[in-house]
């Protein structure tokens, strides 16, 4: 699959790797979030043209923020800790006793002692679902290659933090497809 990629898709693929084995957005493995995380790194590509388009260039740091405050809520959305609350469970409360006990960013799954990994990353499964949709979706809009909006389009589809971060920030599948291809209909499953 990875030969249908366009050098965008394949940059924001490295910098995922790279947010993993620099520390820099949390856990070992890639997720989402580090896809999500790349894409904002992005300058000149599609998928960056769509995020400036949908008015998220200058919001870039509050997404950012968002996925940490996710992260830091052990990769729980807001709609989650919402529903959770509706049962009475505060999550900010259990975060905060945990933190309290085993320090800040206990439940993100950052390691402070990262002297047993060997730096290699591997794909999660919500990373790997991100990318094998990537494909359905470029090739329901009878594209040749994936390119970096399509891997964008993908995460929009794909319930989760990044979906609903960017969904809070205005940058729906709709609207990208809107943005992307004037309003076309495709859906790819």
């Amino acid at each position: 699959m990875f030969e249908r990629f366009t050098k965008d898709a394949r940059s924001v693929v490295k910098g995922a790797f790279e947010y993993v084995v620099e520390g820099r957005g949390g856990g070992q493995v890639v997720e989402p979030e580090h896809l999500l995380l790349a894409l904002l790194d992005r300058e000149g590509s599609r998928g960056s043209f769509a995020l400036t388009a949908l008015g998220l260039a200058e919001r870039r740091e509050s997404v950012r923020e968002a996925l940490g405050a996710a992260r830091r809520r052990g990769g729980l959305t807001q709609a989650e800790t919402d529903a959770l609350a509706g049962l009475g469970i505060d999550v900010e409360e259990i975060v905060a006793r945990v933190e309290e006990v085993h320090g800040v960013g206990a439940l993100s799954g950052d390691r402070k002692d990262k002297g047993w990994w060997s730096g290699r990353a591997s794909f999660g499964r919500g990373a790997k679902d991100v990318l094998e949709r990537s494909l359905r979706v470029a090739l329901a809009q009878r594209d040749r290659h994936i390119g970096d909006e399509h891997i964008l389009l993908s995460l929009t589809m794909r319930p989760g933090v990044p979906a609903e971060v960017l969904a809070d920030h205005g940058v729906t599948y709709e609207s990208l497809v809107r943005v992307l291809y004037g309003g076309g209909d495709a859906k790819a499953g």
